[in-house]
């Protein structure tokens, strides 16, 4: 998808939904990580994450444009354009617009375990994936001490 007709769908969605014109800039953003779009306040332009055409349908595009201008039109009248305030969540409900996009990344999987430690008294084993001070630490069962296996 180009950045022509990225410009093109928003100026669209913009004249359908909210009944005004689109006048700047919307633009992909690769370096966007965790969000799948944003409403720079310093230059009106709109950033799309291209994540989101990769990993996602039209309908999420389009779900995170009509969010983004609800920030837009919302802080070229002066009105309250941030998440928490009363005027963009009314904006929000009376576009349909998602109050979140779907996640961009996978999550990740919870580390192996690479510290083993096991009570010298009863053999509690207690597997870690950060290392302890075997010094400060009591075995939680029988209160003996613990040392590291592996």
């Amino acid at each position: 998808m180009s950045e022509e007709y990225l410009q093109q769908l928003v100026e669209q969605i913009s004249l359908e939904i909210f009944h005004k014109p689109f006048v700047h800039q919307a633009i992909f953003n690769s370096r966007l990580r965790t969000t799948g779009g944003r409403y720079k306040l310093s230059n009106h332009f709109i950033e799309i994450n291209p994540l989101v055409i990769k990993l996602h349908d039209e309908e999420e595009l389009i779900g995170i444009i009509k969010h983004e201008l609800c920030h837009y039109h919302l802080h070229i009248e002066g009105k309250g354009y941030k998440h928490g305030d009363p005027d963009f969540k009314q904006l929000l409900k009376e576009t349909n617009s998602p109050r979140h996009c779907k996640p961009l990344t996978e999550r990740r999987a919870k580390s192996t375990i690479i510290h083993l430690y096991r009570c010298t008294a009863c053999g509690l084993d207690y597997p870690r994936r950060r290392r302890m001070d075997c010094t400060k630490y009591r075995c939680g069962k029988c209160a003996g001490e613990i040392s590291k296996v592996k």
